[in-house]
């Protein structure tokens, strides 16, 4: 009986640092829902476009939709391309919560072959950067081809 009343203290005293560690941890989890649930929240239809095969020097204007599924507007303070060939237009208005928004990508199709292309947007958001990206391939203008009989 004595035997069982120390094993009993010995496994209290290992399950209570196990005890403060998951209370602790729960905290910090709900310290970021409770984040995420008062900032701006992206919720893109895609986070990636394919081009699949395009012609070369046709449009390359593709457009990513969202909508705000958070509490507090998201204000969009730039976007980065990872190269001068992609250009990003948006709005600078702020995206109310519940409203939706659409980001323009036109990339310049006057390079033949493969690309995969990253564009970066910093705003508010409770995500602050988010990575969107491009891909595709631009194929070579079909020659013709002229038959002349001799």
């Amino acid at each position: 009986m004595n035997q069982l009343k120390g094993q009993t203290k010995k496994t209290r005293t290992k399950l209570i640092p196990l005890f403060l560690i998951v209370f602790l941890f729960q905290g910090l989890v709900l310290q970021a829902q409770d984040k995420a649930t008062t900032a701006g929240v992206f919720d893109f239809e895609t986070e990636v476009i394919d081009y699949g095969s395009i012609d070369y020097e046709s449009d390359g204007t593709r457009t990513f939709t969202f909508t705000n599924r958070g509490r507090s507007p998201i204000i969009i303070a730039d976007i980065k391309s990872s190269c001068g060939c992609t250009v990003p237009n948006y709005s600078k208005k702020p995206v109310m919560p519940g409203e939706t928004s659409t980001i323009e990508v036109k990339y310049a199709t006057k390079r033949v072959g493969a690309f995969s292309k990253t564009i970066t947007i910093n705003s508010n958001a409770f995500e602050s950067r988010k990575a969107l990206k491009i891909k595709g391939t631009v194929t070579k203008e079909k020659e013709s081809v002229l038959l002349t009989n001799n």
